[in-house]
Order: structure tokens, then sequence, then C-alpha cells
């Protein structure tokens, strides 16, 4: 099994780049984000339309560069997680994820016994495709997938205490558009209560010696939520790169004209 670049780097006290890829699924993209070295490809299947063939070919890229895969499921059940397991992804992303029964219940689906019930199957990607020790599978899979649970929500933010200390849960991301909106205060993210909900989300993880992150969309974003201790950063999406690089060269291109008359 794929070794997480992601928990190596954690754990030697690093922190972790990640590159949004969710509109450009041909695996060209996941294979330059990995010899640009991010660390993590972060997937989406919350928002956006795909199916579970398209993590295959994202696992590919991914393993190539020696760089992980994190999905992004939808909360659709045991086969939502298991699926984006067996089809390549080494982390899971867990979006709303709103109380501490949830969060043990993403826990038990995300891990073999006897930490969770994962169902064993060693036919895919993460087993090496049967072709790897069966017991090897099961420890290495328990040690190298990391569980990542987004707290965007108040109610989540109120127990995040319990949350954080749940064995096998290994990051809280932050989610700060929905975050705001949860609190009322729609895309303020400096509003002193959202402000106050992620110092509270920082200080569960540090006590309960888990690592915390967020999205950032600007270098000097990111600088400041590893200075407030975060440990897993945003620094590249794909959907934006593409929308503001299209209004860039509309703007850039907006004075040209037709400085003659149609040829003769």
């Amino acid at each position: 099994m794929t070794k997480s670049r992601v928990l190596k780097k954690l754990r030697a006290g690093d922190f972790v780049r990640v590159a949004c890829i969710n509109r450009v699924t041909d695996p060209w993209l996941a294979e330059v984000a990995g010899k640009l070295d991010f660390d993590v490809v972060w997937f989406d299947m919350e928002h956006r339309p795909f199916e579970y063939n398209s993590i295959n070919h994202l696992s590919l890229a991914c393993r190539a560069t020696q760089i992980d895969l994190m999905v992004r499921i939808r909360k659709t059940g045991y086969t939502s997680v298991m699926r984006a397991l067996e089809f390549g992804g080494n982390g899971i992303m867990i979006p709303h994820c709103r109380s501490v029964d949830e969060a043990r219940e993403w826990v038990e689906l995300t891990r073999f016994p006897p930490l969770g019930r994962r169902g064993y199957d060693s036919a895919g990607s993460d087993g090496e495709y049967s072709l790897g020790d069966p017991l090897e599978h099961l420890r290495q899979a328990n040690e190298e997938t990391f569980l990542t649970v987004q707290i965007e929500d108040r109610e989540a933010v109120d127990c995040v205490e319990g949350i954080a200390a749940m064995e096998g849960v290994d990051i809280l991301f932050v989610g700060p558009a929905d975050l705001s909106i949860s609190y009322g205060v729609p895309m303020q993210f400096d509003y002193p209560t959202v402000q106050r909900a992620i110092d509270r989300v920082a200080d569960a993880a540090a006590k309960a010696g888990k690592w915390w992150g967020t999205v950032t969309d600007t270098p000097e974003a990111a600088q400041k939520a590893l200075d407030r201790g975060a440990r897993m950063v945003t620094c590249f999406n794909d959907h934006f790169a593409l929308v503001h690089g299209l209004q860039k060269a509309r703007r850039d291109f907006e004075a040209i004209a037709i400085s003659q008359g149609p040829m003769k």
C-alpha cells in the first residue's frame, strides 16, 4: 500500500500544501501537481457531478508522483467511503461533520477492526490488487489512511473538543464560508464570532494532539493560518485558476481593435 505523504509530513511537524482539482479530472493535471511538489490533491465529490471511476484516474497520477489523493465524499453511507478508498484515495474528507456520534460513524467506516468496521477487499489499488500480504494491508490501511472532518457548522464547533478527541479522526478542517453562513454572517470571515469559532477549533486540535487546516486563497492567508497553528492549507484551485485566467485574458485583450478598414 502507498504510504501517505500527508501523514509523513504532519508526523514530522511539517505542513501540507493542498492542490484542489475539482474541474479538470484528466490525470495530467494531478501529475503536474505532483511534479511541482504539492503534497495532496483534494478531489471534491460533494459539489461536483463526478462518479467513482474518476478517482481511479486521479489516483494513478498521484501514485506516479508520490502525492496523496484526498476525496471529499458524498455522504451517502458505507459505499461512499469504501469505494473512495478502494479506488485509490488515501485520504477521506467528510463535509459538515456536525456531532461526535457522526465523527464516530465515519471513523468506523474508514478503519478496519479493531478501530472500525470497514469491510475487507484486497482487489483495489489500496490492496495492491491482491498482490500484497492481506494482514499487512489491514495494518497499513489503518496507519496510512487519514480522515479529515470538516468543521463548518456552529453545531460542530459546540462539540469540537469531542470530535477532536475521537480516535481515528486525524485532521479538523475549517470551511470558512459555510461556517460564516451558519453563524448568520455570510462571507464575513473576520467577524468576531467566526474568528472565535476558528480559535476554538485550533485549541481543540492542539489539546487532542490532532492537526487542523483551512481554505486559504492567498500566500498571506496561508501564512496567517500556519502562524495560527494550521498544518493543512490550500494553495491552488483549478476552478478559480481557470475563471480568473479567463477574466484576466478578457481584460488584457480589452483594448485590441481593428485599426483599418476591411481589405479590398
